[in-house]
């Protein structure tokens, strides 16, 4: 299948790896690396899409999962889009899901078809199906939709990481199989967890289903940073060169500044929005908690320590 998503790979640093380069989408093209805000249900919290503008935001992720509970798909899809919905006229990302599904715990049940769990909201029972979170992300219309996945807890054993693995390939085959919309790119996810033969093994049979861009998974979910490192480095060189790249759920500055050097393009995250909904500010200068009496009496805008 043709995509309206493509990459153009610009420059690569000879001593680190890292790239420059723009994804080019429907709703305009992205300058990398680039860091996305997440708006999980159809929102960042707190901004409104003329603030991220302002800002220079270029792309914004959602949420399948979240979107699917409330409002639904089928309200958004009636209302013209993500895009109408939430008054964005730039690229937006959708997540399938896999992540959140993952994170209920004792609320889900795995199996070969797809993923059974209750709602966080009122315990109602669904099911998620690569077919099934297709559909959903077509009816959302993002420019770039994720396959639907396995993202194992760390730390996994390698049998279960294996099949988890394996498994994540099969449903990714379903979803290329189910995906029908050419103005959406469906990006992989490499899993494989902590192991590199396994990561070598998703990477290989991913990138033989030759999608349009490729997402590490699986990393960033709770393990030692320097296992976060390793598996970052080791994981990266095995994606193709002439498509996006994209590690998924990384927020804070030292994570995002290893993924550029790593030759990442793509990164998220919630952590920046979540702090500073709570007091807290990213800066130049390091993090700023402007609930501390040390800025009592600072009439200054945050800006002028930026």
């Amino acid at each position: 299948m043709k995509t309206a998503v493509t990459y153009e790979l610009l420059h690569v640093d000879k001593k680190t790896g890292a790239r420059r380069g723009v994804v080019h989408t429907p709703h305009g093209d992205i300058q990398t690396p680039v860091f996305m805000p997440v708006g999980t249900q159809a929102t960042v919290k707190s901004m409104t899409p003329e603030e991220l503008k302002e800002i220079g935001v270029q792309i914004i992720l959602s949420n399948t999962y979240h979107l699917y509970l409330r409002p639904g798909q089928d309200i958004v899809r009636e209302a013209g889009g993500l895009h109408k919905f939430m008054n964005w006229d730039k690229p937006i990302l959708t997540d399938s899901g896999g992540f959140q599904v993952f994170s209920l715990g004792p609320l889900r049940t795995i199996s070969e078809e797809g993923v059974e769990f209750k709602s966080h909201l009122d315990g109602s029972k669904h099911f998620f199906s690569p077919e099934s979170v297709m559909k959903i992300e077509e009816d959302l219309g993002a420019d770039i939709i994720m396959a639907f996945d396995e993202c194992v807890e760390y730390p996994a054993s390698y049998e279960y990481t294996k099949q988890s693995m394996e498994r994540t390939t099969r449903w990714a085959k379903r979803c290329k199989d189910a995906h029908k919309n050419e103005n959406q790119a469906l990006f992989g996810i490499i899993q494989g967890g902590f192991y590199e033969d396994l990561r070598i093994q998703s990477a290989k049979e991913l990138i033989d289903l030759d999608l349009p861009g490729y997402a590490i998974g699986g990393i960033s979910v709770g393990e030692p940073k320097e296992e976060f490192l390793k598996m970052l480095y080791f994981t990266a060189p095995l994606m193709p060169e002439n498509k996006p790249r994209y590690l998924m759920g990384v927020g804070t500055p030292d994570y995002l500044i290893e993924a550029a050097l790593a030759g990442i393009d793509m990164c998220d995250c919630v952590l920046p929005t979540r702090i500073a909904r709570n007091g807290t500010a990213m800066t130049w200068n390091g993090k700023v908690v402007v609930r501390n009496a040390t800025y009592e009496r600072e009439w200054r805008s945050i800006r002028c320590r930026m």
